[in-house]
């Protein structure tokens, strides 16, 4: 009989005003890979923190059980002393420090008060060879790749005789070559004895790689799925995962629209684009598209293609150095030098990076909604904040950001929740253009079915969108026509009746002539 090395009964958690997990019971058994689903804010993090003893002993109800024996963290390295390590989505690695610096800070390898950095270095590269890494263990972590980031936050892990693993979104922001390798080596880890947790919206990942996975809905246990299921029933888990998230079935993740297409918005001609610090290198080679009213037009490329940097170069060239060619709003020559500018002429642009570029972490959701288009707030140089919580507070229902108020943090609320504002933000700005960068990245199944809602009601009010996406049923399954981008240049259009996964990667792979 499998022994479960792990218990989590009855786990209530409270903040100010919320409840965060409500009677909360999770059984995770040894050498198995157990994955937790829900939805953006419904507690699977918080569960994780209190069990890493983030979330300290005392602050919660409950009790916790580790290989058979009933444990108190009252710190991370509580945890980590019993074996217990959780990989975060937001690496905590120092970009500036070298691959085995990062791995043992906080361990050094020391002997009479001095570090030993023959240890260190060769302790370093056996766990790099374990996680199949080359590199040289003094490489600085910021010349690597976020993949390859996320190996090294694995290696960290193993250094400290990890016996249960928790990663959280390992995958969020890998492309499908460094997510399957990090998903074999997940597989790998579990082959050699250790037990590992996945936090991830990724269904289709979890289908694939989890041996039992715990669904969590507004902070209570819905249900705990065996993924072992004869093959002809293998189809139904993504759709009773989803139902478990939601608390309903989507029959169509891709709501429908009817698309009615008006004039020309957009129109950019030989676009080229030189990269920011390497002088000679060009990241867009004459690109050419356009875009009209009421029309959602997808831009797919593999990483390094060119597309977020397409993208910001026209946003008021806020990416890039010698930057030519012509855009035309409206049929109208315009030149955007600064972010101003693209504004003013009807131009919005959501970063893929929310939390860098997007907004305001410390602020509230108010200043945040205002702050792209703060002069329609303002009076005599004064902020009328009245007209700004109602602005806030219009959005807030519009778009059903969850939150208890205007005056709430950003960075309290979930991924889903976030990207609602920073939608909110440059709606605000009433633009003609919305250029929206991974608009679902790190957001559950059903935070993105809304965003997609939000998506085709401001087509349909005659928006033009442009949506650059990482994931091809997503372009495939919002876009009216379809640019593929490889190496900087556009080598395709395709409508979307004709695309297929095949096709976009055929022409998102072609090769410079």
């Amino acid at each position: 009989m499998t022994e479960h090395i792990l218990e989590m009964r009855s786990i209530t958690k409270r903040f100010p005003g919320v409840t965060a997990l409500d009677d909360v019971s999770l059984t995770v058994d040894d050498g198995e890979i157990h994955a937790i689903c829900g939805e953006n804010g419904a507690g699977k993090s918080t569960l994780m923190k209190v069990l890493s003893g983030v979330e300290p002993a005392g602050s919660y109800e409950g009790e916790i059980r580790f290989r058979g024996h009933p444990v108190r963290f009252s710190t991370i390295n509580d945890s980590e002393a019993e074996g217990i390590v959780i990989i975060h989505q937001e690496l905590a690695l120092v970009p500036h420090l070298s691959i085995a610096e990062n791995i043992f800070l906080g361990n050094e390898q020391s002997r009479g008060g001095v570090i030993s950095w023959h240890e260190t270095n060769a302790r370093a590269a056996e766990l790099l060879q374990r996680v199949g890494l080359t590199e040289k263990s003094v490489t600085p972590v910021g010349q690597l790749g976020v993949g390859k980031q996320q190996l090294v936050e694995i290696a960290k892990a193993l250094s400290k005789n990890v016996r249960l693993l928790i990663l959280d979104e390992p995958t969020a922001a890998l492309n499908d070559d460094d997510s399957e390798h990090l998903l074999g080596l997940i597989r790998g880890l579990r082959d050699e004895g250790v037990t590992c947790i996945i936090i991830s919206h990724k269904l289709g990942e979890i289908a694939s790689v989890a041996d039992a996975t715990t669904v969590i809905r507004d902070g209570t246990t819905i249900e705990t799925i065996d993924m072992h299921v004869p093959e002809g029933e293998r189809s139904g888990l993504v759709p009773r995962l989803i139902k478990g998230m939601v608390g309903r079935d989507i029959d169509n993740l891709y709501p429908e629209r009817r698309a009615e297409i008006g004039e020309e918005i957009l129109r950019i001609e030989d676009w080229h684009v030189g990269h920011p610090t390497q002088p000679g290198r060009t990241v867009v080679d004459g690109a050419a598209l356009n875009v009209r009213a009421g029309e959602v037009v997808g831009i797919a490329g593999l990483m390094g293609a060119g597309r977020t940097e397409l993208a910001m170069s026209v946003f008021g060239e806020s990416y890039g150095q010698d930057i030519s060619g012509s855009v035309s709003v409206h049929g109208r020559p315009v030149r955007l030098r600064t972010v101003a500018d693209a504004i003013a002429a009807g131009i919005a642009y959501v970063s893929e990076d929310r939390k860098q570029f997007g907004l305001n972490l410390i602020q509230d959701i108010r200043t945040n909604v205002t702050a792209a288009g703060l002069t329609k707030v303002t009076s005599g140089g004064w902020i009328n904040q009245n007209e700004e919580i109602a602005v806030a507070e219009r959005f807030r229902s519009s778009l059903n950001i969850k939150a208890p108020s205007v005056m709430a943090q950003v960075g309290k609320l979930s991924g889903g929740n976030q990207q609602k504002v920073v939608l909110s933000k440059w709606l605000f700005t009433e633009p003609d253009l919305l250029i929206l960068d991974e608009p679902t990245r790190g957001v559950d199944v059903g935070a993105k079915f809304e965003i997609y809602t939000i998506i085709n009601e401001l087509a349909e009010a005659g928006k033009a969108i442009i949506v650059i996406s990482s994931e091809l049923p997503e372009v495939m399954g919002l876009a009216d026509r379809i640019y593929t981008l490889s190496a900087g240049r556009i080598t395709g259009e395709v409508t979307s009746q004709d695309a297929t996964q095949e096709r976009l990667m055929e022409l998102m792979t072609m090769e410079r002539e």
